[in-house]
């Protein structure tokens, strides 16, 4: 435990009946080689990041009393929560996640999103505000000056300015309609055409045909654009979405486990096989590489055979050194149309722990074909080969022994 989180501030986290169930430690020094600025405990049968909001068994009597305040890192949450504003949480590390987003709306469904005010704090932001939106949530965002993130604005400005700036939050569709203007030039049919394209999928996320409705009349005034085609525009976008679903059934066969390992052959802009990461002093990668890592497992011991996946994740890595865009790689039709249908989706941040997570559950899954295989052999050989019977018998352990390992410790070849 020491050596792991060597030189790190140490921040316990607990489930909502307030059990600690892991740590994150944060980074002393500034200096880079020191490792990643936040490093969380490996995950568990009964931790999951992407499940877990920092500080929800503190705040959640509060939130169900008022609202949810959502930033991004602990010492964000414990600066808001230390200044008196007691219903906040923090997504601990992870891009925020639709389990999070079940998880909050077990106390409320209102919310006040706060992250940084950077590049990637708005990229977070708006990915976020589609997954709350997603699950019928009012949303509100507080946006903060540049260079301020809440620990730094509440420690220089202090709590009665953030409880106003809380009091002046905006729409999130008030946001996004800012963050448009801001990105593109829309006195112009060039970039009205832009934001329009921006906006679109945000407003389709919306549950409520009716809101929806609103929403289109209200960013065509504010844009100056005729509210009937923007309506009509909307009305494409839900057409072609329904038809990809239907195009793409095969995609409910396919496991999250597959999925992640798609998304992380996929990941790099040319896929090429055999791009092994650098690596740093003391043996640690400089860079986290996800498609390397699923391409070492997946070739090695060939887990996605027999699966829903196998033909797609078979074209990913037979790329080699090809400089193409991952969609022109697969064979068929049908592993196009999964491959879009696995890539269109709203995921978390690929990470060395989630990339394990899937291998394991892989593996898992090829010894259980194993043993289901070898328990057929077992019966048809009670009933014709009883000079077998001992040799399948061993083999039937030997597999459940791996099993075992493969769930609670170290995989097992087989």
């Amino acid at each position: 435990m020491y050596s792991k989180f060597r030189n790190r501030v140490m921040f316990p986290i607990a489930n909502e009946q307030g059990k600690v169930i892991a740590f994150t430690g944060r980074r002393l020094s500034s200096d880079e080689r020191g490792g990643p600025k936040y490093f969380n405990s490996s995950e568990t049968p009964i931790y999951s990041k992407s499940r877990v909001l920092f500080n929800l068994d503190k705040a959640k009597e509060w939130i169900r009393k008022e609202y949810a305040i959502l930033v991004e890192g602990q010492m964000d949450c414990i600066s808001v929560f230390a200044a008196g504003f007691h219903n906040v949480v923090a997504t601990s590390g992870t891009a925020f996640t639709q389990a999070q987003a079940k998880l909050l709306a077990r106390f409320t469904k209102n919310v006040v999103v706060n992250f940084d005010p950077d590049a990637a704090g708005a990229k977070a932001t708006e990915r976020t505000l589609g997954l709350l939106i997603e699950e019928d949530f009012e949303v509100r965002v507080l946006g903060l000056e540049p260079g301020f993130d809440p620990d730094l604005y509440i420690r220089e400005r202090g709590k009665d300015a953030y409880r106003e700036a809380l009091r002046h939050s905006e729409r999130y569709f008030d946001y996004l309609i800012h963050r448009a203007r801001a990105q593109f030039a829309v006195r112009s049919p060039e970039g009205k055409v832009k934001a329009v394209n921006y906006l679109l999928p945000h407003i389709q996320r919306v549950p409520s045909r009716i809101v929806r409705d609103e929403l289109a009349q209200e960013i065509a005034q504010k844009l100056g654009i005729d509210s009937v085609v923007l309506r009509q525009e909307l009305k494409q976008v839900a057409t072609a979405r329904s038809a990809a679903a239907v195009q793409a059934p095969v995609e409910a066969q396919v496991t999250d486990a597959e999925r992640l390992l798609v998304r992380a052959l996929s990941s790099a802009t040319q896929i090429r096989a055999g791009n092994r990461p650098r690596s740093g002093r003391e043996g640690r990668d400089e860079e986290f590489d996800p498609s390397w890592q699923a391409q070492f497992a997946l070739r090695a011991e060939q887990l996605h055979r027999g699966l829903g996946c196998e033909s797609l994740i078979d074209a990913l890595l037979s790329a080699g050194s090809e400089d193409k865009d991952a969609l022109e790689l697969p064979r068929s039709e049908s592993d196009r149309r999964l491959l879009a249908a696995i890539l269109i989706r709203e995921e978390e941040e690929l990470s060395p722990e989630r990339l394990e997570g899937a291998i394991k559950a892989l593996r898992r899954i090829a010894l259980r074909r194993k043993l289901e295989d070898v328990q057929r052999q077992l019966q048809a050989a009670r009933a014709s080969e009883p000079g077998e019977l001992e040799a399948l018998l061993e083999e039937k352990v030997r597999l459940k022994r791996a099993l075992m390992d493969a769930r609670f410790g170290e995989p097992t070849q087989v």
